[in-house]
């Protein structure tokens, strides 16, 4: 049984301030020829991809409660950080232009791809990015105790030069720095609602939801959701980068926050998330054969492009677990596109050599 009503979800989340940002509802249709390849169960998909913001992405609904919060304590500069080829950073920038505000990002190669103006990275410098660039942890995705020493320095910099800096943490997920609350959750807790009123257009339950967890925010804000007001979906989190029995606790953090946050009488327990990390591999934003191959089997069927670091790794997952037997024929599978597509640019050449 849902513990509250999608009205009473909506009150919660509208006591947060919002910058309106993206096309609502973002699409969602079955994949009937996948659905059918895969030999069931009924797979749908969510177009986050088509936010509208800059190539669109999962990060352009977290974007819409953060910017708000950084107009409201009036800072002039945003800076943030991730990896090369991050679109979080890409989202971020794009957002604030829109807004007058400079975007400083600090970009960590964490993994073996060139530093040219390709893929994220292009878009990043055509909207005049402050670009600075350090070295990650290879195969990880990039922690706060990397980027802090950076951050402070870069925060006192813009002090000095008479500035209001914003420091948001990578994938607007955890809340820290200048961000007091998960804002970032917020907007996928608002997701829920979005795809729950979409089933029940078409008189459907949504069994489970499937995507690729990063920094933990996107599977945060579902989790909190589902629970709110569905009456038993699960969320699956497929892990790009992180062990689940160190990122499981990190998700659960960002969920009880999000609970406090909404004023929620909700428990979320540990078994309520569920993160796999067996489609890690050699680790976060490293691209290989399964990966690539699930990016053309997308393609293929779907006509529907997949990126190589987040979703196509979710859609290696789904498929594993389709053929372990993991759902049932007649269960209903949401597999959420959380953008980032144009990340298969810069990894043309090992995309083309698995292909091949």
């Amino acid at each position: 049984m849902a513990r509250h009503t999608i009205e009473d979800l909506k009150k919660c989340i509208q006591k947060f301030p919002r910058e309106r940002l993206i096309h609502s509802p973002t699409p969602l249709r079955k994949l009937e020829n996948l659905t059918q390849k895969l030999g069931g169960p009924d797979i749908f998909i969510k177009r986050d991809d088509m936010t509208g913001l800059a190539f669109g992405g999962n990060k352009s609904r977290k974007l819409e409660f953060i910017i708000a919060d950084v107009l409201k304590k009036k800072a002039d500069t945003i800076i943030t950080w991730a990896s090369v080829q991050s679109n979080w950073c890409l989202q971020t920038a794009a957002v604030a232009n829109k807004y007058g505000i400079k975007p400083i990002l600090i970009l960590f190669k964490t993994y073996d791809i060139p530093e040219e103006f390709d893929g994220n990275l292009l878009l990043d410098f055509i909207l005049d990015a402050d670009i600075r660039f350090g070295e990650g942890e290879a195969g990880r995705v990039v922690q706060v105790d990397q980027a802090k020493e950076m951050l402070k320095e870069i925060a006192e910099e813009i002090r000095k030069e008479g500035h209001r800096p914003y420091i948001v943490p990578i994938g607007g997920s955890m809340k820290g720095e200048d961000m007091e609350l998960p804002l970032g959750a917020v907007g996928y807790v608002d997701a829920i609602i979005e795809i729950k009123q979409q089933f029940e257009k078409i008189g459907e339950n949504i069994d489970y939801i499937i995507h690729a967890t990063g920094s933990g925010g996107t599977q945060a804000g579902m989790v909190v959701g589902a629970k709110a007001v569905t009456e038993n979906t699960k969320v699956l989190g497929v892990s790009v980068s992180e062990k689940k029995d160190v990122f499981s606790k990190d998700v659960l953090t960002i969920c009880r926050d999000t609970v406090g946050a909404l004023e929620l009488k909700l428990e979320i327990d540990k078994d309520d998330v569920m993160v796999f990390d067996d489609y890690i591999q050699d680790g976060y934003g490293v691209v290989n054969k399964e990966v690539s191959e699930a990016v053309r089997l997308m393609a293929h069927t779907e006509g529907i492009f997949l990126d190589p670091v987040y979703t196509g790794k979710a859609m290696v997952a789904l498929v594993d677990l389709i053929k372990k037997g993991h759902f049932n024929s007649d269960d209903k599978v949401v597999f959420i596109h959380t953008g980032g597509t144009p990340a298969l640019f810069p990894n043309k050449h090992l995309i083309s050599k698995f292909l091949t």
